[in-house]
């Protein structure tokens, strides 16, 4: 037993043995109530002490840790069995929709998608992932979708990265422009067309646009994917039938690309 868990118990001692015989009598709600008070003072103080009882517990029951890795593993098997369904049968808008942005190889044997915010702090530390990906693998066709959540700023710069696309259909000023975007600290309407224009495109073109039947369409489809998709938040990718929500890094999208490569045989 470790000195700060003695101290704890010795303090509990203490304290109980110093409440009077009216206080022992109260209700056992009150007594626990106390109690607890005073364990979570003391665990507040000393974090160590539920450490060293929990590494003690794992190192004498290492069954409780595998155990609790494989309920993991079968919960995230099981969420991916459940979305497999709304992934085919969403599968043309997510894959092949005329309101989407196509990076990397148009051809690639596997699809990454990408749903996004351009106000969305994860978005932007993921950003670096996407451009490593399709620099370092000719396989990937990445689709970027507009997902604003994050409040009106974040649909006004949406908008403007569809009117993007709609004036650079190949993606290369886009890719430009959403680089540009992803850098700032937090976007507006005014930033996103600072960066078109910076990115080479046509500002009026892009302004009257954005009022356009085609960027309604988009963010429309966007929306309704995402709730199909049980989509709550971004970034959120979609790779082979996962839906994958998080920043959740190269390493772990580089993984999970393998693995939609191992199930379609390639």
């Amino acid at each position: 037993m470790t000195m700060p868990l003695r101290s704890l118990l010795f303090a509990l001692a203490v304290c109980c043995a110093a409440w009077p015989a009216t206080a022992r009598a109260e209700p056992a709600e009150k007594e626990r109530a106390r109690v607890e008070a005073i364990v979570k003072e003391y665990l507040a103080r000393h974090p160590e002490v539920v450490e060293g009882v929990v590494k003690d517990y794992l190192t004498r029951n290492p069954q409780v840790l595998q155990d609790a890795i494989e309920a993991l593993l079968r919960s995230r098997r099981q969420a991916t069995a459940e979305k497999a369904p709304a992934i085919r049968a969403n599968a043309a808008a997510l894959f092949a929709s005329p309101h989407q942005v196509t990076l990397g190889n148009p051809e690639g044997d596997v699809t990454v998608v990408e749903f996004m915010d351009y106000n969305c702090g994860y978005c932007k530390r993921a950003l670096a992932d996407m451009v490593a990906l399709i620099g370092e693998d000719p396989g990937i066709r990445f689709v970027l979708k507009e997902l604003p959540v994050l409040g009106p700023t974040s649909t006004e710069a949406a908008r403007v990265a569809v009117a993007v696309r709609m004036q650079d259909p190949s993606g290369a000023k886009y890719l430009a422009f959403h680089r540009a975007l992803m850098a700032e600290r937090g976007v507006s309407r005014e930033r996103a067309l600072a960066a078109a224009t910076a990115a080479g495109l046509e500002p009026a073109r892009i302004e009257r646009d954005m009022a356009s039947a085609e960027v309604d369409a988009t963010l429309t489809e966007s929306r309704r994917l995402a709730a199909a998709l049980g989509i709550a938040g971004t970034p959120a990718y979609v790779v082979g039938n996962a839906v994958v929500p998080g920043a959740i890094g190269l390493a772990a999208l580089k993984d999970r690309i393998r693995a939609a490569r191992a199930e379609a045989g390639r």
